[in-house]
Order: C-alpha cells, then structure tokens, then sequence
C-alpha cells in the first residue's frame, strides 16, 4: 500500500451564472455524479463548500470559473471514475454548460497519504504545469510520471 495519493484539480469556466437556466443541466447532475465519485474504489476525498459541492467555492478572480479538486488511491482509480462510470456522460455533455479552454485546465500530483490539498496549492500546481509543460511534480492523464520520480522532482530546478 502507497504512502501517496493522488490529488487532481480541474477548473471549467460556466457560460453563465451557476443559477442560470442554462447551467440547470449541469446543477441538477452533481449531487448524483459526487455520490458515484465517493462510492468509486479508490476514491479518498472531494473539495466541498456548504452546498456539498464546490461550485460556490470562489477560488478565481474570475466569478466564472469553477475548481473541483480531489483525491484518490491511484490515477487508475481517478481514470474508472472519469472515464468509466456514469460521469463519462455528464463529461460528454461539458459544452453545453462550459467554455472550451485552450489552456490547460487538469492537473495531477502525488500527496501524502492523510493530506488534502488546498485550492492555493492546485492553483500553484496547475499554475507551473502551464509554465513548465508536465514534470512529476505536476502532469496530466497522459503523464507516465512515478511516485519514485515525483519525490526526486525539484520544482525549483
């Protein structure tokens, strides 16, 4: 069993308000797709605000966009959630409800096994993956990065 887990953060910028008729869509799945992601193996933790999702959470200057953050055992784990259950479809229906982001707007890293990241510390991950391309200490799904390589990594390198 790892010592590590897995922490990723994806932000999406809504087309209108959360409370607009257009976003309706969206609302109405997400205490349906939160409760498939916290009864996934291999799920750990989700950032949540009073609302048991994180949509009222403003962690951007821009009132727009939106952060979701979790964490799971492995990105295997994080990849059946995304990918291969029921929030594959919400997922297909994304342009419908966000603007397509032409930067990058996912991003993966290890954390200690019992720590939950900050938004600051996802903003500062998904922050240096835009600057620095991937690197252990911050990669996306294609990233073939190591727990082994991700502890050798120096950021400030």
């Amino acid at each position: 069993m790892s010592e590590f887990h897995l922490a990723q953060v994806n932000i999406a910028k809504m087309l209108e308000p959360i409370d607009s008729p257009v976003m309706e869509g969206f609302v109405n799945n997400l205490d349906r797709i939160n409760a498939i992601a916290e009864n996934s193996p291999g799920y750990v933790w989700r950032l949540k605000g009073d609302e048991n999702n994180a949509t009222a959470l403003r962690v951007f200057e821009d009132y727009f966009l939106i952060i979701n953050m979790s964490v799971w055992e492995s990105k295997e784990a994080l990849f059946n959630f995304t990918y291969a259950s029921q929030h594959a479809g919400v997922l297909r229906r994304k342009k419908e409800w966000f603007h397509n982001l032409s930067e990058m707007h996912i991003c993966l890293w290890y954390v200690e096994k019992g720590s939950m990241p900050t938004p600051e510390e996802a903003q500062k991950r998904l922050q240096y993956l835009k600057d620095h391309g991937e690197t252990p200490y911050a990669f996306s799904f294609k990233g073939k990065y190591t727990l082994e390589e991700a502890k050798n990594y120096n950021p400030e390198n």
